[in-house]
């Protein structure tokens, strides 16, 4: 079974004072969680969509998808965990709670506030968890990165052509990533910072999924602004 798998449990500290996480900002005339889920709603590959938010917006969320008429039992709202990863696990608990979680197991996990995912970037991504494991959707680096070990000076400027950038989803073969996750030591998960590196950190290949430039992550106000003008330049 293949389940989308939506990251919910942000609070939005880099969006400012704005009275609630940033992915129930309106966005247009919906909530940005809204039109990222309509993305997944969309894609038929799915047996379930699962939504994973903090505990004391779980009411909220589901007011939302009964507001927005999407509380049909394909979308179901889950709390999530203290970190990232936490949050994923619970999602895969759950699914092994329902008797579904094999090594056939596939999640699509997505930021809840990247709502301009395409059906092209979530089909690849499962296509390629099925072949290789895990894959990860990413775009090739357009400025030049540079690194800096102290945040004061340059300690490294790596080959251009190496470096992407990060977007999500993330696809993995949920019973290995589980394995793989549970084979860490404390030490190595505070190193984590997403999901396809417990698979990097154990030897393991994650695919690129070419991404979009578009498929943009809503953090910053400016985010926002720039969401509103690809929301209107669409209609």
């Amino acid at each position: 079974m293949i389940y989308g798998v939506v990251l919910a449990g942000g609070v939005g500290s880099r969006m400012g004072d704005m009275g609630k996480p940033k992915q129930y900002l309106l966005l247009g005339d919906k909530p940005i969680l809204i039109h990222t889920l309509e993305k997944f709603y969309m894609q038929s590959e799915f047996e379930q969509v699962l939504v994973l938010c903090p505990a004391e917006w779980l009411p909220h969320t589901k007011n939302l998808l009964r507001k927005y008429k999407k509380d049909d039992g394909r979308i179901v709202v889950l709390e999530g965990g203290e970190t990232r990863n936490e949050t994923i696990m619970n999602a895969i608990a759950y699914i092994e709670s329902e008797g579904n979680l094999d090594e056939e197991t596939i999640i699509v996990t997505h930021d809840s506030v990247r709502p301009f995912v395409t059906q092209r970037i979530l089909e690849e991504n499962i296509r390629y968890a099925k072949e290789f494991g895990a894959c990860d959707t990413a775009v090739a680096a357009t400025d030049t990165i540079v690194c800096s070990e102290d945040q004061v000076l340059i300690s490294e400027i790596p080959e251009r052509r190496r470096m992407y950038q990060g977007q999500t989803p993330q696809t993995f073969q949920a019973l290995k990533l589980k394995r793989l996750y549970n084979e860490l030591s404390d030490k190595e998960k505070a190193l984590l910072t997403d999901a396809a590196k417990i698979f990097v950190m154990k030897g393991e290949k994650v695919h690129i999924v070419e991404g979009e430039v578009f498929n943009i992550k809503i953090t910053y106000p400016y985010d926002l602004r720039v969401a509103e003008a690809l929301i209107y330049d669409g209609k």
